[in-house]
């Protein structure tokens, strides 16, 4: 006859030993780190390998567009000559959007704070950005000179736009029930604006800031090929200008690198100044 003993549901429905919950969290977050870093690295790898392809078959020409392989060769050639620069442009990347981003948010409380200010001046701000900021690098070294004065005034116009944008956005959209809560404790416009209004509208800013790094870097290179006596865009035109196209592409991938750090950069800010926005909205 079949042994037939009863079994406690608790115990039957526990998890295996050192399968917790605990655990299951840690597996998962080493899966999410994991994934982090190879999917970056594949999409590099496809592209690489795409790049090789073309310069194989000669889609485009080799003299504009060399082998990944030679492009390598010209940052190694010369490693501290393109560190240097690497290193002027990311000074300059970083003051432009820092200038950029304390005046964005000035003006973004300014349009938000009347909407006399906004009908005045949106107009305005709107014809500032709709034009090429190419076309205003002349005209920016006569009137600023050689050097880093009229770079940072380039990456300035191209940055802060979208700052303003999302300052005015995010300040102007504090959910109904915080403002409500808000009325209800009587509070003063300045402690509405410190412990709702401005917290709330700092993931719609960080939008903005996200928006703004990588146009500080087209900003900067657009600023040296037309004013820069040093920096990633002064190494663009000289060297392609002489044809040494490998050497101008090594410049061109350490552009992109540095916006991509400093992008990364900006997003590891976010995450440690605004930890409530993971917790409070869904994920993908």
């Amino acid at each position: 006859m079949t042994d037939v003993r009863s079994v406690d549901p608790a115990v039957a429905a526990s998890p295996p030993v050192g399968v917790g919950p605990g655990a299951a969290g840690r597996g998962a977050g080493l899966r999410a780190g994991a994934g982090a870093a190879l999917l970056p690295a594949a999409g590099l790898l496809v592209a690489l390998a795409a790049w090789w392809l073309i310069a194989r078959l000669e889609l485009v020409h080799p003299a504009a567009l060399p082998p990944p392989g030679d492009v390598l060769t010209a940052f190694v050639d010369k490693p501290a000559q393109m560190l240097e620069h690497t290193w002027a442009t990311m000074l300059e990347i970083l003051i432009g959007f820092a200038l950029s981003a304390g005046a964005g948010v000035l003006i973004g409380l300014s349009l938000a704070s009347s909407g006399t200010v906004e009908r005045m001046f949106t107009p305005l701000l709107v014809a500032v950005n709709a034009v090429p900021k190419i076309t205003l690098g002349p005209l920016l070294v006569v009137a600023l000179g050689w050097g880093q004065k009229p770079i940072l005034t380039m990456v300035f116009l191209l940055c802060f736009f979208p700052i303003v944008l999302s300052t005015a956005t995010g300040l102007t959209t504090t959910p109904a029930d915080l403002a409500e809560l808000v009325r209800s404790w009587n509070a003063s416009r300045w402690q509405a604006f410190r412990k709702v209004r401005f917290p709330a509208a700092l993931p719609q800013i960080f939008v903005g800031l996200k928006v703004a790094m990588p146009l500080a870097a087209i900003g900067a290179v657009i600023g040296e090929f037309q004013a820069g006596e040093s920096g990633l865009g002064y190494v663009i035109t000289q060297y392609a200008g002489v044809g040494d196209t490998a050497t101008a592409w090594a410049a061109i991938m350490l552009v992109a690198l540095v916006s991509i750090l400093l992008y990364s950069a900006l997003l590891l800010i976010e995450r440690i100044a605004l930890p409530w926005v993971r917790e409070t909205t869904s994920s993908r």
